[in-house]
């Protein structure tokens, strides 16, 4: 805690206010600003791959990779599961809460698929000595991930919606019973302003600033029913 004579920098200031989570791989981040959750995604692990300190995990990972066997592509997955896990085990020794680590996206219309990969990433979290509890399972938010999703929560594997852009899935995924998701507003600012004809200034508002709140309304006056 702040002492009141004290005035709060802008991270203090949303430490009071809401959960801070990194959404980082930089673990030396985490540990300067201290967040009370993490997460990871692809891109931010192929950045954190290049680094010095990573190279370990990295070989470790293509080790097992090739120890499972199969085709090219699927010992590669196996792979990319396992670095992801082990990154993530490097962060919950720094984050008190939980660790969100995704499913490979090109899997997002798959349900099957979906549920057998967030599986194997539990199984690699608690083989490795983590608890499921301090673990969350990115799935992307479409119609095949929210039904994945709901199966996982049956089997105490705790989920985080993500890739939400529009307003349907704003209104599907709580009506699923879920607290935990993420609205994507970087990308789907990036993506409006890549459109024809788009203006863009400093005075602007993002488009994603502009539908943020409505979404918030609409998610917040939605019934939810249990997992």
């Amino acid at each position: 805690m702040v002492p009141k004579h004290q005035t709060m920098n802008k991270l203090e200031q949303l430490k009071s206010m809401t959960q801070v989570v990194a959404d980082t791989g930089d673990l030396d981040a985490m540990a300067q600003y201290q967040p009370q959750d993490a997460t990871t995604n692809p891109s931010l692990l192929l950045k954190a791959a290049d680094l010095a300190r990573y190279q370990p995990l990295l070989l470790e990972a293509q080790r097992w990779g090739r120890e499972q066997g199969g085709s090219p592509v699927s010992r590669a997955a196996a792979a990319g599961d396992y670095l992801a896990v082990s990154i993530g085990l490097e962060i919950q020794n720094i984050v008190p809460g939980r660790v969100s680590t995704e499913v490979d996206a090109r899997l997002s219309f798959d349900r099957e698929a979906t549920i057998a990969r967030a599986r194997r990433l539990i199984d690699l979290y608690e083989n490795r000595g983590s608890n499921r509890n301090r673990v969350l399972i990115k799935i992307a938010a479409t119609w095949e991930g929210i039904q994945a999703a709901r199966e996982l929560e049956r089997e105490n594997i705790n989920c985080n919606l993500t890739l939400l852009f529009g307003f349907a899935q704003a209104v599907a995924v709580p009506r699923a019973g879920f607290i935990s998701f993420r609205p994507l507003s970087g990308a789907y600012s990036t993506g409006i302003w890549r459109q024809p004809g788009s203006r863009r200034s400093r005075r602007t508002r993002t488009p994603a600033s502009c539908r943020l709140p409505e979404s918030t309304i609409i998610t917040n006056s939605t019934a939810t029913t249990p997992r």
